[in-house]
């Protein structure tokens, strides 16, 4: 099938590295491996941060423009060269589709979502025009993927009974970080620890603070921590930590994909309180290495881990728990690699780019049957409503 494929939030190409544009990426490589030709159609970046009116005036009419100029070079093409499927990634209040929904209801094709949240809040208030925006494109979708349970518990209020509904837990190719061979420490070291994140205000700082207030409480342990990330509150970053002692960190700033398995294969423990985490890439990835993980339990983190197997979820903001489990592992070799390894299983059997690909690849063949049974006729009904 012939896939459009749109991220409002952060195009696939975009320069600056998140966990956001790894998985779109990721999921334009799921869908190329079940067969599906994929093309990005836009790179217009629909987010707001700010909650400001205007700004997602002008994000709308930009949108609007964008959508008329991809269906008028969508319709110039032949038949057999036009998209099947329109496919958006990310889709909620700070980043609504407006461009997907009308190109597909243009070309008269499914239009698909993954990964979209429902804030009701959102209706009135700074970012209410985005949350329309959102909620259309929600109510439009023939068929949602949901990537942690509370987006698809929030989305289940919202939706049509007629509407595709499945989940798609979060992912990526975990072979890398297998290959990678384990660099154990000698029993004289210190043990590693290992946090990756972007330093960024807002969550991402938070975070690094929390891991601060964490890590103060066990420094009667012998242990290193590495850091790797960059951004614009570094320098907040490394005011929170510095009281730690700086011969106990190591700031690698922000280093490339490929180097990524060679530094958790270099670490023991993985440690990160994931403030406002939506789900957290890198925490899959310290599983795929073989990593035990200490994180806190929010939003879709718990979608990502086995709680007790792979490693520890702790409650959000409660530095003495999130301490006290790092403090056993550190302690307890044996749990450690149990650990990892269960996380390395856990990743491949179930989080992997093969298992991604055979639940989307089934999503798209129920929407394009359920379209040749009904075709359109849902959507006339919504976009009069609309």
């Amino acid at each position: 099938m012939r896939i459009a494929f749109y991220a409002p939030m952060k195009a696939p190409d975009d320069l600056t590295p998140s966990g956001d544009r790894e998985m779109a990426g990721l999921l334009i490589t799921a869908l190329g491996m079940g067969g599906h030709e994929v093309e990005v159609a836009s790179s217009f970046r629909a987010y707001d941060g700010m909650g400001d009116p205007a700004q997602q005036e002008t994000l709308l009419k930009g949108a609007e423009r964008e959508a008329a100029r991809l269906i008028e070079r969508y319709r110039a093409r032949e038949k057999d060269q036009q998209p099947e499927l329109w496919f958006s990634y990310h889709v909620y209040y700070k980043s609504p589709d407006w461009i997907g929904p009308a190109v597909a209801r243009a070309l008269g094709i499914p239009y698909v979502v993954a990964e979209a949240s429902y804030a009701a809040s959102r209706a009135e208030g700074p970012w209410a025009i985005g949350h329309r925006g959102s909620e259309l494109a929600i109510k439009t979708a023939d068929l949602i993927f949901s990537m942690t349970s509370i987006d698809a518990e929030g989305l289940e209020a919202v939706l049509d009974p007629v509407q595709i509904h499945r989940d798609l837990p979060p992912f990526l190719d975990p072979r890398p970080y297998a290959a990678e061979p384990r660099n154990d420490p000698l029993p004289e070291e210190p043990l590693r620890l290992l946090a990756v994140g972007m330093m960024r205000p807002g969550d991402k700082a938070e975070s690094y603070r929390r891991l601060a207030d964490c890590l103060a409480l066990l420094k009667h342990q012998d242990w290193r921590l590495t850091i790797v990330g960059d951004g614009p509150a570094r320098a907040e970053v490394e005011a929170a930590l510095a009281p730690l002692g700086q011969d106990r960190l190591q700031f690698r700033g922000a280093r490339q994909k490929i180097e990524m398995p060679g530094i958790y294969a270099a670490a023991d423990i993985y440690v990160w309180p994931a403030a406002g985490e939506a789900y957290g890439m890198a925490l899959l990835e310290a599983q795929a290495s073989g990593l035990p993980v200490v994180a806190g339990r929010v939003r879709g983190v718990p979608d990502v881990m086995l709680d007790g197997q792979t490693g520890f979820l702790t409650p959000e903001g409660d530095a003495e728990a999130f301490a006290g489990v790092i403090d056993f592992l550190i302690s307890d070799a044996g749990v450690r690699h149990t650990m990892g390894e269960t996380g390395k299983r856990f990743v491949h059997s179930m989080r992997s780019m093969e298992k991604a690909a055979i639940i989307l690849n089934a999503g798209l063949v129920a929407v394009r049957l359920r379209q040749q049974a009904r075709p359109r006729s849902r959507w006339a009904r919504l976009w009069r409503r609309s």
